[in-house]
């Protein structure tokens, strides 16, 4: 086992984890939850294998659907997202340089390309999610709007935890 898989697989474990026992039960609003566990799939290396990417996108929805009883809702998001990813990071980023195992996350992109990133692939996210779980376009600029507040809290979250991440990698490297 690399040093790498260890590490995302520790990550998984701490940011399924969080989602279900702390932020699950936070709702802002009444209507507006984040989910840090979306993080996992934002930081998933650049080079990875896109049809690969998609199955860790789906498995990791399903396994929020499963504590959540949301019947697929989080794993059809998620995959959404997962597929939009590479598009979102040419249109940002088309000539950005990276090596076998580099992550997208602020050391990479710095801090106003990682909030783009991260905003733009939840905000997908969000109103996928939306969507779904209504399944109607009755009220349909309210639930753009639940959707973008969503996405502002959810972004908070991950941009903190990302920090958090961040500053703990910057530490290893000196």
């Amino acid at each position: 086992m690399t040093v790498g898989l260890v590490k995302h697989i520790i990550r998984f474990v701490l940011l399924i984890l969080l989602q279900v026992w702390v932020l699950d039960n936070v709702s802002l609003g009444g209507f507006v939850i984040p989910y840090a566990y979306v993080l996992f799939v934002l930081l998933l290396p650049f080079n990875i294998n896109k049809s690969l990417m998609l199955i860790i996108a789906f498995f990791t929805g399903l396994i929020m659907d499963f504590f959540g009883n949301t019947l697929g809702l989080h794993a059809a998001s998620l995959v959404l997202m997962a597929f939009a990813r590479p598009a979102v990071l040419n249109f940002y980023f088309p000539r950005i340089e990276t090596q076998p195992g580099d992550e997208p996350g602020i050391n990479k992109l710095g801090m106003g390309g990682f909030i783009k990133y991260a905003f733009s692939l939840i905000l997908i996210f969000q109103i996928a999610l939306t969507f779904l779980e209504v399944f109607t376009f009755h009220h349909f600029f309210a639930l753009i709007w639940q959707s973008v507040l969503g996405a502002f809290a959810t972004t908070f979250v991950v941009l903190l935890l990302e920090l958090l991440f961040a500053r703990r990698n910057k530490r290893r490297l000196q």
